[in-house]
């Protein structure tokens, strides 16, 4: 069986893990590492090219995306234009729509697929929720996060001047409301006020209650771990009182890998065009045969 060649575009926590789910799925090969500093490689890169753009790789099928949200639509336009299809973890939820429109139009034009959000929240939660509004047209789903530390929310943080170091942690209030407790050790010369006005006043934060919190050693404080619940009351037909619940305690970016992963597989099976993943069919994210994959699991 030829083996999918993926490259993986960033290596953070994310591109580390990625690798790790690409080694442990049979049917991909890792085709090399894309990173800013290429001239600068750890023993375990050395398994693979370590280069800076995707044109130094040899015959790239899917390109794994595992860059900061704010660089992923430039990442992705950079790949689709050379024909490779790619996946990524978009977390920022009210720019989807508007990137997918756009990665759209690239993707069809080079013959190539995206597909856009596909880590957890926004991705696979997205399909629960999907599935949970499919049972009870009518109702209020509440999607509860954490507490668990927030890979999006903590590198929008590291991004903002003055910020040496930061851990951004979830802390579910109920009734999908979150409060960010936010973390810091601060560069020499900066002021905290300042900076913790800019922290609340970013993208991420702006809409949730923000603390920030000036401490000695964020790596002291550092946990992987994260979760979500979710609820949805509604109306089935004309029944009312359907409840449903979801709930799931993970770790952060090992799940965020695996989706992006099953990820790659399934956007190479999809005809050109940018998706999310409640567009695009289930089983084409599983690897094996379609009808022995129907067999077990219908």
């Amino acid at each position: 069986m030829k083996k999918i060649r993926a490259a993986v575009v960033g290596y953070g926590n994310i591109g580390k893990y990625v690798v790790e789910a690409l080694e442990a799925a049979s049917d991909f090969e890792v085709a090399g590492i894309v990173r800013r500093a290429s001239s600068v490689a750890t023993a375990e890169e050395m398994k693979y090219p370590v280069v800076s753009s995707l044109e130094q790789l040899e015959r790239v099928d899917v390109a794994v995306l595992c860059t900061p949200s704010r660089l992923v639509e430039q990442s992705a336009e950079k790949a689709l234009k050379l024909g490779i299809s790619t996946v990524d973890s978009f977390d920022i939820h009210s720019g989807i729509a508007d990137m997918r429109a756009r990665l759209d139009a690239i993707a069809r034009e080079s013959g190539a697929a995206a597909l856009i959000s596909a880590g957890w929240d926004p991705g696979s939660d997205s399909v629960v929720r999907a599935l949970l509004e499919v049972c009870a047209p009518q109702g209020i789903t509440y999607t509860n996060f954490g507490p668990g530390m927030s890979m999006g929310h903590t590198v929008a943080v590291k991004a903002i001047e003055g910020v040496k170091a930061a851990l951004s942690m979830t802390i579910p209030v109920g009734t999908g409301i979150h409060r960010r407790m936010v973390y810091i050790e601060l560069e020499d010369g900066y002021d905290f006020d300042s900076v913790a006005a800019a922290i609340k006043s970013d993208a991420y934060f702006v809409n949730d209650e923000t603390h920030v919190i000036k401490v000695e050693s964020v790596d002291a404080l550092k946990d992987m771990g994260h979760g979500v619940n979710m609820v949805r009351k509604g109306v089935s037909g004309k029944t009312q009182n359907q409840r449903f619940e979801f709930n799931m305690s993970i770790d952060n970016p090992g799940l965020t890998s695996q989706i992006l992963v099953a990820g790659a597989r399934a956007v190479l099976r999809q005809k050109p065009g940018a998706y999310t993943m409640i567009e695009v069919p289930i089983i084409d994210f599983l690897p094996g045969d379609r009808d022995q994959i129907i067999r077990r699991l219908v």
